[in-house]
């Protein structure tokens, strides 16, 4: 059921000059709600009271819990300003003052020129409280002008219904081209790679036994590397873990900050309900929450679906404009524009956060240093126990953000990130221009763009449940995609090799090298590791011809060595409560990584033919209804109670009468650049 849309309360043509000082407020809006008997004094108390301790105006306060109807709150602002309500719905913006004040402007800002009538422009804000300041710009394109008030969220859709495409070319541009892989097809790596492969085959031809040593050669160090570099980041963790004293709950902002959630869907009949069920359980203020579901033009199956919802007010629906290029990154960065908090989140569709997860992102920034840019949550499964696979791909993921990469952060190294349960302070991600909208992995990107400018990257013991991918095919296409995407965010990256060095120090670039090269390295080469075990079954092997009895034994005590560092730190992620079940199938990861190299081979020939391919991962496949919520609780969970709101716990307090500044958005089903 969509909610209506607010008509005009007031005339928008009258002719009188426009207030003597626009922007001033009259009388509290508060005030002007109990004068109106809309709102009872000790339900303004309480309200007041509220925003004091949030970044929340007064009217969001209002309408996040059902204390006013939206259009006597609108009447109420209105008298607050001596103005009237636009009502752009009816009456359409003119598209040549939209042009001429500028589109990304008109978003920014909340500022929208409406209409010429009598000789002056109508000027629609959100933010009638700063339209004085505006106000010598707009005189100075428009001449004389007049405000009129309209919720932020009717300015953003009047503005996407006149200029949709040049929002969606923006989509797709934000990042600097230096620093996209946007122009993959004129970059010198990708077509290094296709002659290092002719090379190959060559060599192998001509000179196959130099080949393959030159090949194994490569295959070893790899694996020496990678292998020291995850004992390295695991022991850095355990020794942190164990003399590290508990961590002491962060402090609170006096004033908690409004966080917008993206969440990018794509064709997700069956578990959108189910995601909007697991949203409302996050204890943050609702009036604070601004989640954002991001969906394509010529997704029917999820904007049905999600028409079928009745979302609740601080939940709404971002359409993205049709293109033929369809990325999460690229629905991201189309809908950070509309986004209204100042730390921005990105769950994925079939994520069930833990409660007080926003809670604790909060805290964190609000203690962390100021080049800490990004916060990374942990990522778990609530179907570990469907099958192998599943168990396998929790073991994995366990190591990898319970030790890994918070050894990699402690080591001072570049982190990866995960994709999901991501938060950003979101000046910093709007100064990288966002996410690059051509890059099947995104999130590991960005992670590297971060660290290039400076910023850090910190885990955050809070997590995120979400469906493990285990089925075999849907695993390979993932997978693939995964390793395509880290081939193409390593050749962007080393385009200018120098540059990156001076960007990013030599620990942190030889980081980078063993990450990304290192692990495509592993995965693409593992089949020549595989044949050095034919020589314990007395097979002979061509590298092996003639080399001393030594060599063999530290060859094969190698292999034993790596798979002994792999097996121990997946015991020791999954040594907890929730996932000590996990294991006796820790040793079976053998048999499961070298799915990896076929899933290498796929990305392989996709880097070359179809590099901005995203290969979407079905979900809702072995999902349950609901996250088990009989886990056994997380020890270093921070509970804050929520804010409440007595209707008269607060009556007869002097708490001074403040109008919190800026018009609440009125919400909404769906901010669509056209009408469906």
């Amino acid at each position: 059921m969509s909610t209506p849309r607010l008509r005009s309360v007031a005339a928008s043509d009258n002719d009188a000059p426009p207030p003597r000082s626009a922007g001033f407020a009259h009388h509290p809006l508060g005030q002007i709600l109990v004068e109106m008997g809309a709102l009872s004094p000790s339900d303004k108390l309480t309200t007041l009271a509220m925003q004091s301790r949030v970044e929340a105006r007064l009217g969001n306060i209002l309408l996040a819990h059902g204390l006013i109807d939206k259009a006597q709150l609108y009447v109420a602002i209105a008298r607050q300003f001596d103005t009237d309500v636009a009502d752009l719905a009816t009456t359409p913006p003119d598209i040549r003052l939209i042009e001429q004040y500028g589109v990304e402007r008109c978003l920014a800002s909340g500022i929208l020129p409406w209409q010429r009538r009598a000789g002056m422009v109508q000027v629609a804000t959100a933010r009638p409280e700063q339209f004085a300041d505006a106000q010598p710009d707009l005189e100075q394109l428009f001449g004389p002008v007049r405000m009129v008030i309209a919720p932020e969220l009717d300015i953003h859709q009047a503005v996407l219904s006149k200029h949709p495409r040049i929002l969606a070319a923006k989509s797709e541009t934000r990042v600097k081209a230096g620093e996209s892989c946007r122009e993959w097809a004129s970059l010198t790596l990708p077509r290094l790679f296709m002659t290092l492969a002719v090379m190959l085959i060559l060599a192998v031809v001509l000179v196959p036994k130099v080949a393959l040593f030159v090949v194994t050669g490569w295959a070893v160090l790899t694996l020496i590397a990678n292998s020291l570099l995850k004992l390295a980041a695991a022991l850095r963790q355990i020794y942190d873990e164990h003399t590290t004293p508990p961590p002491v709950a962060a402090e609170s902002p006096a004033r908690l900050p409004k966080v917008s959630i993206l969440v990018p869907l794509y064709r997700e009949r069956e578990i959108a309900a189910h995601l909007i069920k697991r949203l409302e359980r996050l204890e943050y203020p609702r009036e604070l929450l601004d989640i954002c579901l991001v969906v394509e033009a010529d997704d029917d199956v999820t904007c049905d679906t999600l028409d079928a919802i009745d979302l609740p007010g601080h939940i709404r629906q971002i359409v993205v404009p049709h293109s033929h290029l369809k990325t999460k990154p690229r629905a991201l960065n189309y809908a950070l524009d509309f986004c209204r908090g100042d730390i921005i989140g990105v769950y994925d569709a079939e994520d069930a956060p833990a409660p007080d997860q926003i809670d604790r992102v909060v805290q964190h920034f609000h203690s962390a240093a100021p080049d800490v840019a990004c916060l990374q949550g942990v990522l778990d499964f609530y179907n570990a126990r469907s099958n192998w696979f599943s168990r396998c791909f929790t073991i994995e993921y366990a190591t990898w953000f319970r030790v890994i990469l918070p050894g990699l952060s402690k080591l001072g190294l570049v982190v990866p990130l995960g994709g999901t349960t991501l938060f950003f302070r979101r000046k910093v991600l709007e100064e990288l221009g966002g996410w690059d909208a051509h890059n099947v992995t995104e999130d590991a990107d960005l992670g590297v763009r971060l660290a290039r400018h400076g910023y850090r990257t910190e885990l955050i013991n809070t997590v995120t449940e979400e469906e493990a991918n285990c089925r075999l095919w849907p695993w390979v296409k993932q997978r693939s995609r995964w390793l395509k995407g880290y081939a193409i965010t390593w050749a962007v990256h080393m385009r200018q090799p120098r540059q990156l060095w001076r960007d990013l120090g030599p620990w942190k670039f030889f980081g980078v090298q063993m990450l990304f090269l290192g692990t495509l390295s592993q995965f693409l080469l593992a089949p020549v590791l595989w044949s050095f075990w034919l020589v314990q079954m007395g097979v002979a092997h061509p590298v092996m011809a003639g080399a001393p009895p030594t060599i063999i034994t530290v060859a094969v005590a190698l292999f034993i060595l790596s798979e002994l560092v792999t097996m121990g730190v997946g015991i020791y992620a999954v040594r907890h409560d929730k996932h000590r079940h996990l294991m006796p199938w820790v040793p079976t990861l053998y048999f499961y990584f070298p799915l990896a190299a076929l899933a290498s081979y796929k990305g392989l020939f996709e880097l070359l033919t179809r590099p901005f391919y995203w290969d979407k991962t079905a979900h809702g496949v072995f999902t349950p209804h609901d996250p088990p919520e009989d886990d056994p609780p997380d020890p270093d969970r921070v509970t804050r109670a929520p804010l409440p709101l007595p209707r008269h716990a607060l009556a007869g307090s002097r708490t001074p009468s403040r109008y919190g500044p800026s018009v609440p958005d009125a919400p909404h089903r769906r901010l669509h650049p056209r009408s469906r």
